[in-house]
């Protein structure tokens, strides 16, 4: 019997020893690192997220998401910009983290003991716990609470020998394992694709596609508002704990995001996040019926037809003037601002009447005229040979008035800077031309102008049609 247990021993030691060296060499495979002093340098966190309906999404024209504004808010805390990168297979993700096209996994994950070999997960966002999630009975309106039950599966027990749908490499299948360890019996799994989002995955089982699946009871709850056929009161789990994650060697960038969930997560901002994203039943119904919900249809706004007619006209991408519409007037056709312009593009009544606009909240004519007077301001800028830097320079002279961007690219000369540039170039000077040290200067024709304005108005625009980019097919 020593025999036996000595060589039992040997055997434990020499296989926790190849493993323990195969999780080394694995490790060792990704080298990349790009800490926080890197990303500082280079000015851009690079998030790496899954397209979900509650952590990135459009609606209505405007990037969404409980990750999404959480990132947001953590690269103004960093002073750095931010950058969606988006994984089209979940199974990717961390691969993806350690080959360096992105600094942090901000999505929904579970942290578990397998994935944090590969990964230093962050502090946890919050706890949760999967459920069950199973159609009730056809006629369950019509029956009662303990006949829907018996339909139901009400304890894990009941699916050993049964099959449950789930993301491979995916926290829920490394629990049906473990489900089907603990209960002594087999539980079957139906491999789904990595593509597919947890929403998407959900909506099988809606639709009898599927007979199970798993989720967190967060998101399974949200989902279960808007389909009542849904019954997700079985639990399959303890709670959890989910949170985001880096690379290994990047323990600057670790402790600089945990330092700000801290923070953030003593917040009432913090709290009101979650709750729109995964307690906010009427919002969550009113987007996944709407056409325009990134996840439903290829759709930004209801003018989309005219904005592209009209952008093809003047040849800019429809998703960029889809952005300066949205800039404007958040799509609102009768929107006025307080100094009188109107309309989806917001035309003052002089340059209105100049462009042929008779009816400002007409989409059909405002969209005519915007675009007519984009197309002025890019040809009053003809000597910037760039391209994108020329769209850069029309944006702003439509904000903020052509003469004062002239002026400003009068005094970036003056400054040393590139007239021909807009960034980081003649944006600073404009921002400069609020202070009468600079529009007091005899080459300032046209005097104070607040130039945060079109600086913010630029760049907002141009970060907006980045995440069109990404949602919304050409």
């Amino acid at each position: 019997m020593k025999k036996i247990f000595l060589l039992s021993l040997v055997l434990f030691m020499a296989c926790q020893s190849d493993k323990n060296q195969s999780e080394a060499d694995d490790n060792k495979k990704y080298k990349f690192s790009r800490d926080l002093e890197e990303i500082k340098e280079e000015g851009t966190l690079r998030a790496l997220t899954i397209y979900s309906g509650t952590t990135y999404f459009l609606y209505k024209g405007r990037p969404m998401g409980f990750e999404y504004e959480l990132l947001q808010r953590l690269a103004k805390d960093l002073d750095v910009d931010l950058e969606m990168v988006i994984a089209k297979d979940e199974n990717n993700l961390i691969d993806l983290l350690r080959d360096g096209k992105g600094d942090l996994i901000a999505y929904g994950y579970t942290i578990t003991e397998e994935r944090s070999k590969k990964i230093n997960f962050t502090m946890p966002l919050y706890l949760s716990h999967q459920v069950l999630i199973q159609r009730k009975p056809e006629n369950w309106r019509r029956m009662k609470l303990h006949q829907i039950r018996e339909k139901l599966v009400t304890n894990p027990v009941e699916l050993i020998n049964d099959t449950i749908s789930v993301k491979k490499n995916s926290s829920y299948a490394s629990r049906v394992k473990n489900l089907s360890d603990e209960l002594g019996g087999p539980i079957h799994i139906d491999t789904l694709r990595g593509t597919l989002s947890t929403d998407k995955v959900i909506k099988k089982v809606v639709d009898g596609e599927i007979k199970y699946t798993i989720a967190d009871e967060n998101i399974a709850f949200i989902n279960s508002s808007y389909y009542p056929i849904l019954d997700i009161s079985t639990p399959l789990s303890l709670s959890q704990r989910i949170g985001w994650a880096v690379r290994k060697a990047d323990t600057n960038l670790l402790t600089a995001v945990n330092h700000w969930l801290e923070k953030a997560k003593k917040t009432t901002d913090y709290h009101v996040i979650y709750n729109k994203y995964f307690k906010n039943k009427r919002l969550y119904k009113t987007r996944v019926k709407s056409e325009f919900y990134s996840l439903n249809k290829n759709i930004i706004s209801p003018y989309d037809k005219v904005i592209k007619k009209y952008a093809g006209e003047i040849d800019w991408d429809w998703r960029l003037v889809a952005s300066v519409a949205y800039q404007e007037s958040q799509f609102k056709p009768n929107r006025e601002s307080w100094a009188g312009a109107q309309g989806l593009m917001q035309i003052m009544p002089a340059t209105a009447k100049e462009l042929g606009v008779v009816n400002p909240s007409d989409p059909n004519q405002s969209l005519r005229g915007g675009t007519k007077y984009l197309k002025q301001m890019l040809d009053s800028h003809k000597n910037v040979k760039d391209s994108i830097q020329r769209i850069k320079f029309a944006l702003a002279s439509y904000n903020c008035g052509l003469y004062h961007v002239k002026d400003a690219q009068k005094l970036a000369k003056n400054q040393g800077l590139n007239p021909l540039v807009w960034d980081d170039n003649v944006e600073l000077s404009l921002l400069d031309l609020s202070y009468p040290e600079h529009y007091n200067k005899p080459m300032i024709k046209y005097g104070y102008v607040r130039g945060q304005e079109p600086f913010n108005y630029v760049r907002e625009i141009f970060e907006r049609y980045e995440h069109y980019q990404k949602f919304i097919e050409y």
